[in-house]
């Protein structure tokens, strides 16, 4: 529980700057645009930027309990029967969270890359894995450094998604959100 408070609190951090760095890529943009000399990196990083504001954003959302939620079921079972789905619905979140890592660990294939001594074209020539040789069109950055948001969202997922199902099993209290946070709507199941 106390992890993925801090946890939260690093995701909330981490949105600020991404949205503030955002912000700046966005006028830069229209700014160099305008002025008929663009810079053509600006572009890249700003989408870039969205992709990790995403998925941060996205846990701190599943955390919060502010994701998306279909009540036209729920609300019309009892108490019980709504927290049983509530707690249903949690557990598949953190199922999902737990074969995203999964995933993540066969796409990356840390073992292997370790085992070719860190080396991205053996590893490749060894696996048609070209991950690690890949770059970024015109940021010429390694893509896998851009792509470990993935195993990143899964595991803030997996962090989020149990301290949720601890809530929903009655197993820990529900934790008070940051003051950053607000509490979904009563009545809403997630």
């Amino acid at each position: 529980m106390a992890l993925s408070r801090h946890l939260l609190r690093a995701e909330h951090a981490a949105v600020k700057g991404l949205m503030a760095l955002l912000c700046v890529l966005v006028l830069l943009n229209v700014v160099t645009r305008y002025a008929g000399v663009p810079i053509y990196w600006v572009d890249e990083s700003a989408v870039f930027s969205v992709v990790w504001l995403t998925f941060i954003g996205g846990s701190a959302m599943t955390r919060m309990r502010l994701d998306f939620a279909m009540t036209l079921v729920t609300e019309r079972l009892s108490s019980r029967a709504a927290a049983v789905a509530r707690a249903v619905s949690t557990a598949c979140v953190l199922a999902f969270g737990l074969m995203l890592g999964w995933m993540c660990c066969l796409w990356m294939d840390p073992v292997g890359i370790a085992a070719s001594g860190f080396d991205a074209k053996e590893f490749a020539a060894q696996s048609f894995n070209f991950l690690y040789t890949e770059r970024t069109q015109t940021l010429n950055w390694p893509t896998w450094v851009l792509y470990l948001i993935m195993p990143i969202f899964a595991a803030e997922l997996v962090v989020h998604g149990t301290a949720n199902l601890l809530e929903d099993l009655g197993l820990a209290e529900r934790s008070t959100l940051p003051d950053f946070a607000s509490t979904p709507a009563e009545g809403i199941v997630n």
